[in-house]
């Protein structure tokens, strides 16, 4: 039986608003300025996409 020696990885902790900055890296804060600006693709996309279906459903009750 074999014994593994390796730890488990710790996961990442994800950025907190508010957290103390100071006790980060560069690499650490670049990393979590890109991770933030992908969220922001991400929920910009779909506040994008609701905009569409809701002009969409809004354009359709207008006509009746």
């Amino acid at each position: 039986m074999a014994i593994f020696d390796d730890e488990p990885k710790k996961k990442a902790r994800p950025h907190e608003i508010g957290q103390d900055l100071a006790l980060l890296s560069v690499a650490e804060l670049t990393e979590r300025i890109g991770i933030l600006r992908d969220e922001i693709a991400r929920l910009e996309g779909e506040l994008k996409s609701k905009s569409t279906t809701k002009s969409a459903a809004e354009a359709l009750f207008r006509r009746g």
